[in-house]
């Protein structure tokens, strides 16, 4: 008997993840539209059949990023206490790069997390170990390393990994308590502090570098990538991705690579590519697949005034290639030096209305945190990530979200 399709329903192609992956249930045959993960792997008969996906679906994921409560003094009982907010973005942040993470490890942390009425779907971050990033003899093993790591996060429910491929050091910045007028003090990157700096020559600690360096070890490393370069750096790349990606659409998990941070050089034209929109479609390009994603940081790519937030949000939603949202406002000064602000719009450089806006017209059902905020009211802790200010930021991004049509999945 002919089935009778309804509104938004088609038969699946067979082609979209869950029909190809081996680590979570095939696709059902009959299913309605935005029924698959969120902003990833859309069968294309599906979407075809409903004409694309419509403003009123959308539905956004809100998280906060959560260090653990060995590390972290937010208790996970006052995040679930954030208006819509769904779970945390947590990780094994005492595992080494290149390290696998232990299932019992995982299953304890899901535990934690979940017993405090939070969800754990997105992981910050699996680090790749420097010797994948230059390529060197080691790298196999520990891309067999990541590889496993991924297929255990996946069988513990985890939707997205966010990760990076910048060279030598994570994020930079120059001063994490720069005082502001009205008393509150953020993570600032000022050009003339890092002049006449030279790590090749100098003991350097900038917030943000790997303290488990020593400083010949920096220098080794800064020497091997001047090397390496960037064409080199995109060979590994490549490389990784190839090996990861396909471990990746087995298991239902979206790779969400996060931009460098600040998208462009700052030491000895160290190889940065993850910086612009050219540079990111050469990358998305590399293995052409929903779990090939970015993590749009917008306060990392919005540090360049060359970058046009809002217009590259759409651009990648519409894609389907925004598997993560860092959701944060910076202020660019004449200099190109930067200080991370407020979350509100006429606090820094960036439109976050518009921003947000696009989200929801290009119907991205991801999820997304409220990233860095301001340390107020006299809060102390882990520089960019007090609780007051970012859920500050929740409650405006919330606002923003309602005001242009858009709905927030608790």
């Amino acid at each position: 008997m002919q089935q009778a399709w309804g509104r938004g329903q088609k038969r699946c192609s067979g082609t979209c993840w869950p029909a190809r992956g081996r680590c979570g249930p095939p696709c059902t045959a009959i299913v309605h539209v935005n029924s698959h993960n969120r902003n990833r792997g859309f069968c294309s008969a599906l979407q075809t059949a409903a004409g694309g996906k419509r403003k009123e679906e959308t539905a956004l994921k809100m998280t906060f990023r959560w260090y653990g409560s060995q590390l972290d003094p937010i208790p996970l009982r006052y995040i679930k206490q954030i208006p819509n907010m769904s779970g945390v973005v947590t990780s094994l942040m005492d595992l080494p790069a290149g390290a696998l993470w232990p299932t019992e490890r995982i299953s304890a942390l899901k535990e934690e997390v979940n017993a405090a009425g939070l969800e754990m779907e997105v992981i910050e971050s699996v680090n790749v170990h420097e010797d994948i990033k230059l390529g060197l003899p080691g790298r196999d093993a520990y891309i067999d390393n990541y590889r496993e790591t991924v297929r255990r996060l996946g069988q513990a429910g985890v939707k997205v990994i966010c990760y990076n491929f910048m060279p030598v050091f994570d994020w930079t910045r120059t001063q994490l308590d720069k005082e502001a007028e009205d008393g509150s003090t953020s993570l600032v990157m000022y050009w003339d502090q890092l002049k006449g700096l030279d790590p090749l020559k100098d003991d350097i600690h900038l917030p943000g570098w790997d303290a488990s360096y020593t400083q010949d070890e920096v220098r080794e490393l800064i020497r091997a990538y001047g090397e390496l370069g960037e064409e080199g750096l995109w060979a590994n790349i490549e490389y990784f991705l190839k090996r990861v990606i396909p471990v990746a659409e087995e298991c239902d998990v979206v790779m969400a690579l996060h931009p460098d941070d600040p998208p462009y050089p700052y030491f000895l034209d160290l190889p940065r590519v993850i910086t612009c929109e050219k540079n990111i479609d050469r990358y998305l390009s590399i293995v052409d697949s929903p779990a090939n994603s970015l993590c749009l940081c917008t306060g990392s790519l919005g540090s360049s005034p060359d970058n046009d937030i809002p217009a590259m949000v759409r651009k990648y939603s519409a894609m389907g290639r925004i598997g993560f949202m860092h959701i944060r406002n910076v202020k660019i000064l004449p200099d190109t030096s930067f200080e991370e602000s407020g979350h509100l719009t006429q606090k820094g450089s960036l439109d976050m209305n518009a921003i947000v806006k696009v989200l929801v017209e290009t119907g991205f059902e991801g999820y997304f945190r409220p990233d860095h905020g301001r340390m107020i009211w006299g809060e102390s802790g882990k520089p960019g990530y007090g609780l007051f200010d970012r859920a500050l930021g929740s409650a405006y991004i919330n606002g923003l979200i309602e005001a242009n049509g858009g709905v927030i999945e608790e």
